[in-house]
């Protein structure tokens, strides 16, 4: 797959420290979904396999994790201690991604859309 320039460039816009988380994540998602495109919308990267799977922002002292209200319900116990709203989760720059939740709410969300 392709990577998208658009992103990279997202990505170039945040401070060294949330550059680094929001590479981090990019990656993430990259191996776990690689055959999801890569594009911008709504100015947020999002990855699309049929219908978006995903949408991620940066943000002052957190990234965005938008996976739809759905995943967010079925994982709410694995998110308690994260912020989190019917459809979006905060993962603060201070504290490591993690990474296994992120996968299975990736996972999780391309089988929905699979469906």
């Amino acid at each position: 797959m392709e990577f998208s320039d658009e992103i990279t460039t997202y990505i170039a816009q945040f401070p060294e420290e949330t550059q680094t988380s929001l590479n981090e994540l990019l990656a993430i998602i990259r191996e776990t979904i690689p055959l999801a495109n890569e594009l911008i919308s709504y100015k947020m990267p999002a990855f699309k396999q049929g219908k978006v799977i995903v949408y991620f922002a940066g943000y002052k002292n957190h990234i965005g994790f938008y996976p739809t209200s759905q995943p967010i319900q079925y994982f709410q116990e694995k998110l308690i201690g994260y912020k989190s709203s019917k459809g979006a989760i905060q993962f603060p720059l201070n504290q490591a991604l993690p990474k296994t939740l992120i996968q299975e709410i990736l996972l999780y969300r391309l089988e929905q859309v699979n469906r």
